[in-house]
Parts: C-alpha cells; sequence; structure tokens
C-alpha cells in the first residue's frame, strides 16, 4: 500500500496539485476536527466508490490511519483502484506535525 507522509501531503497541498482527498471517519468525528476532503465513511466506501477518482492521486485519512488502510485494501482487491495513497499517521500526526489548532482526540 502507498502512503504519503503529512509532510509530503502539506507540500502537495500547497503546490495547487489536482488531487482528491478523503475522509473515512464517521460524521461525528469530522465535527470535532477536519482537514477537508470528502467524507465517506469506512463501511460505506464500497457503496461509494464511484465517487472516488480513478485519475488522479486520492488521499485517504482517518484518525490514525488504520482504517483509512483498510479502506484502501477493500478498494483496490475488490474495485481495482491503483491510485490510493494512505496519510500516514492521520489527522492525529497532522495535528501534531503540521497544525496544531486541529483538536486531537
Amino acid at each position: 500500500m502507498k502512503e504519503i507522509s503529512v509532510l509530503e501531503f502539506e507540500t502537495l497541498k500547497n503546490s495547487g496539485a489536482d488531487f482528491q482527498l478523503i475522509d473515512v471517519r464517521e460524521p461525528y468525528e469530522r465535527d470535532i476536527a477536519s482537514i477537508g476532503g470528502d467524507l465517506i465513511p469506512l463501511a460505506e466506501i464500497i457503496d461509494h466508490a464511484d465517487k472516488i477518482s480513478r485519475d488522479k492521486q486520492v488521499i485517504v485519512y482517518c484518525r490514525s490511519g488504520k482504517r483509512s488502510a483498510s479502506a484502501i485494501q477493500a478498494l483496490e482487491q475488490l474495485q481495482g483502484y491503483d491510485n490510493l495513497y494512505n496519510l500516514a499517521g492521520g489527522i492525529l500526526a497532522y495535528s501534531a506535525e503540521i497544525d496544531s489548532s486541529i483538536t486531537r482526540y
């Protein structure tokens, strides 16, 4: 599975690159803290695979990186995706390394 560090993600974001960001957490978690992206909870990821781009880089994140890794594995195995990147450490790492104003929970 391909991963992207929060530092690499921040560089990508600031470069103006065309990518898609997917948040696989639950809606209540997004209410606590968010770095943006399309909210598609892990339990719904396969049912909503049509909302995930196949022709640009897609970065998938969650709180710590475990659920996003599960989402990527399912999408790669069941839907044949090959353009997905797990945000290593999730929003917790982003808060610790990039933006401390994002609530850690």
